[in-house]
C-alpha cells in the first residue's frame, strides 16, 4: 500500500460525531491539507487499517422527490399584422401640414411646360385648379401663393387629414370626365366626352371578417398580431389555451412543437418555428380542477406541468381541427386584447409579456 493510500484509509476512519462520516468534498479537503503537512513519512503516525463495513452509507430518496413535472413544447403561431397602424389625430394634422408646407416652398407648377395649351389635358387642368386651388391633390382646397397661403394649419373638426379624406379626393380626380370644344366648334362637331377608365379603389382597412366578428378568419384585424388559440377537450375542462403537447423520448422543443402544429391545426399550413430557444416558459402547479379528471396515480407521480413557449409564423393556410391528435374542439385566431377576457388570469399573467401588443 502505498504512503497516498495509507492516508485516504486513515483519513476514512475519522470520525466527526457518533455514527457520522465525512462527505467526499470534506474528504478531499483533508487530504490536500494533510500531504502538505506530512510531507516527512518518519514524522506521520502508525496507519490504522480501516475497520470493516466503513463504507459510506446509502442514501434513499424521499418521498417529496419523486414527484416531478411533465415537460411540454405551446406553440404561440401567430400572423403579424399586415397593414401598418393607423395614425393618430396629431400625425394626421402634421403630415398634412407637412404636405402644405412643402407646397409653399416648391417652386410654383409650370403648366405649360407638361400640358399644351388648348389640349384636352389643359382643359382637365383647368378644371382641377379651379376646384382646389393647388397642383397637390390630397391637400383639400389652399393655395400656397395666395394671401392666406401662411394659414396652413387645420381647424378643429376638420376633415381633410383623415385618410378616407383624402383618398375619395384622389379617386375622384382620377375619374373626372373632361369635355372637349367648347364654342361653335364644339356646337359643330357635338360636345366630344373624354372619359377615363375607372379607377380600381384600394381595399379597406375594415374587413367583412371584422364587419361580422369572425375570430376564426386570418382576414380580420389587419393591424394587430393574432395568435392561434384552441379549446382543450373535456378532461382539461375546456380549457382555452395554445396548441401544447408533452416531449416524446429525446424530442426537442423546437421538434416537439412543429409535430404539435400538424397534430393540432393539420397539414394545411405553411408555418415555421423561429429558433430553438424558447420564448418563456410557465409552471403550472396542479390544483383542484386540473386534477378532477385524473387518475389517483397520475395525481401522485406529477406535480404539475412545465410549459416552454415556441415562437412559431404561419404564412399561408388555416387551422383544421378535425381527427387532430390532441382532443381539440375549437379554435380562434385573436390578439392580444381579446386573448385576456378568454384566458383565466393564472394563463393570462404566464403569457402577457410575451405576446406583441400589435
Amino acid at each position: 500500500m502505498s504512503r497516498r493510500q495509507e492516508i485516504i484509509a486513515r483519513l476514512a476512519t475519522i470520525q466527526t460525531r457518533p455514527n457520522a462520516y465525512l462527505c467526499r468534498q470534506c474528504l478531499h479537503k483533508r487530504l490536500a491539507s494533510t500531504a502538505t503537512a506530512t510531507s516527512d513519512p518518519a514524522q506521520a503516525g502508525p496507519i490504522e487499517p480501516p475497520p470493516s463495513g466503513g463504507a459510506l452509507p446509502q442514501s434513499t430518496p424521499s418521498a417529496s422527490l419523486r414527484t416531478t413535472y411533465k415537460i411540454k413544447a405551446s406553440v404561440l403561431l401567430s400572423r403579424p399584422p399586415l397593414l401598418t397602424r393607423s395614425l393618430t389625430p396629431f400625425e394626421k394634422a402634421f403630415f398634412l401640414y407637412q404636405k402644405r408646407l412643402n407646397e409653399r416652398l416648391a417652386l410654383p407648377f409650370t403648366r405649360y411646360f407638361y400640358y399644351q395649351k388648348g389640349t384636352p389635358g389643359d382643359v382637365e387642368w383647368k378644371q382641377k385648379i379651379r376646384e382646389r386651388l393647388t397642383p397637390a391633390r390630397d391637400i383639400g382646397r389652399y393655395n400656397a401663393y395666395g394671401k392666406e397661403g401662411w394659414n396652413d394649419e387645420l381647424l378643429m373638426g376638420a376633415q381633410e387629414a383623415e385618410p378616407e379624406n383624402q383618398l375619395e379626393a384622389l379617386v375622384r380626380d382620377a375619374e373626372v370626365e373632361v369635355k372637349e370644344g367648347e364654342g361653335e366648334e364644339g356646337a359643330e362637331r357635338g360636345q366630344q366626352e373624354l372619359k377615363k377608365e375607372p379607377v380600381q379603389r384600394p381595399m379597406p382597412r375594415v374587413t367583412e371578417a371584422d364587419r361580422v366578428g369572425d375570430t376564426k378568419s386570418l382576414d380580420r384585424r389587419l393591424e394587430r398580431t393574432l395568435y392561434l388559440v384552441v379549446k382543450e377537450g373535456k378532461e382539461r375542462g375546456g380549457r382555452w389555451w395554445f396548441p401544447s403537447d408533452g416531449l416524446t423520448g429525446k424530442e426537442s422543443l423546437h421538434t416537439a412543437a412543429e409535430r404539435v402544429i400538424v397534430h393540432a391545426g393539420g397539414v394545411n399550413m405553411n408555418t415555421w418555428v423561429v429558433g430553438n430557444i424558447p420564448q418563456g416558459h410557465f409552471v403550472l402547479n396542479y390544483g383542484t380542477q386540473d386534477t378532477k379528471f385524473m387518475t389517483q396515480k397520475v395525481k401522485q407521480e406529477i406535480r404539475g406541468e412545465k410549459y416552454f413557449f415556441m415562437k412559431g409564423r404561419i404564412m399561408a393556410g388555416q387551422a383544421n381541427l378535425t381527427d387532430n391528435k390532441l382532443g381539440l374542439t375549437d379554435f380562434q385566431w385573436l390578439a392580444k386584447d381579446e386573448i385576456q377576457r378568454l384566458l383565466t388570469p393564472r394563463d393570462w399573467n404566464a403569457v402577457r409579456l410575451i405576446l406583441a401588443e400589435r
